[in-house]
């Protein structure tokens, strides 16, 4: 089995997804320089972090927590594209198991009943062939042991993709509308969206929204990536 993976590798050779370096048999999509280049948040060492404070006075939340700054000709830019554009799903597995572990561990999301994630229109699904944030939120459940349903939430506004947009056009996009399938099967349950990259916040308050026509449901918010607005 061992020769066969070696001739494998021969020619289809596992590289590093920022530099292209060969990876060793431990390095999973990264290698370890790229690995420790990532601009990770910290926010879950703060009492207040600034993924929530998006939310302040627009939608009541229970948490929010994003992994990665999201920053303009960054490595995380470049795996999100990829996860994203490039049809890369692996990318979501890596950052998937990341938070996966990291949540079991510390256990501050250790009440919620489901995940969810921000759901494509299905006609740029069925273009881009799957949702980017799927095997993400299903790779966190398997960790937490929690449901993962990419079913009860649909979008059903198809609007221009958001690195077509302005910085205002983001701010205030409230175009984007959502449909809950199921009024009753999330009641008194707390619900964990997940998404690729929060900015304004728009997007998911939009989710959150639509899931809160359901009798004493709460959310929270989970993303790979932050990016700061210099409004």
């Amino acid at each position: 089995m061992k020769i066969l993976t070696d001739f494998f590798q021969l020619f289809y050779p596992r590289l590093c997804a920022n530099c292209d370096a060969l990876l060793i048999k431990n390095e999973p999509i990264l290698c370890t320089f790229c690995r420790h280049d990532l601009p990770l948040t910290n926010f879950d060492s703060y009492k207040e972090n600034k993924v929530a404070k998006i939310f302040y006075g627009r939608i009541a939340i229970e948490k929010a927590y994003s992994l990665l700054f999201y920053r303009k000709d960054g490595i995380s830019k470049k795996l999100i594209h990829a996860l994203k554009y490039k049809g890369n799903e692996n990318i979501g597995i890596f950052f998937g198991n990341w938070l996966g572990e990291m949540l079991k561990e510390n256990k501050k999301f250790s009440d919620i009943d489901c995940i969810i994630p921000v759901p494509l229109h299905p006609k740029k699904k069925r273009l881009r062939g799957y949702n980017q944030v799927s095997k993400f939120g299903e790779t966190i459940g398997k960790h937490l042991q929690i449901p993962f349903n990419e079913h009860l939430l649909k979008r059903i506004s198809s609007s221009k993709t958001q690195t077509l947009k302005s910085r205002f056009e983001r701010f205030t996009n409230n175009d984007t509308k959502f449909l809950l399938t199921d009024y009753t099967s999330l009641k008194n349950k707390h619900i964990l969206v997940v998404d690729d990259v929060v900015t304004t916040g728009a997007t998911l308050e939009a989710c959150a929204k639509e899931l809160q026509k359901t009798e004493n449901i709460k959310i929270s918010f989970l993303t790979i990536g932050y990016t700061e607005l210099n409004l």
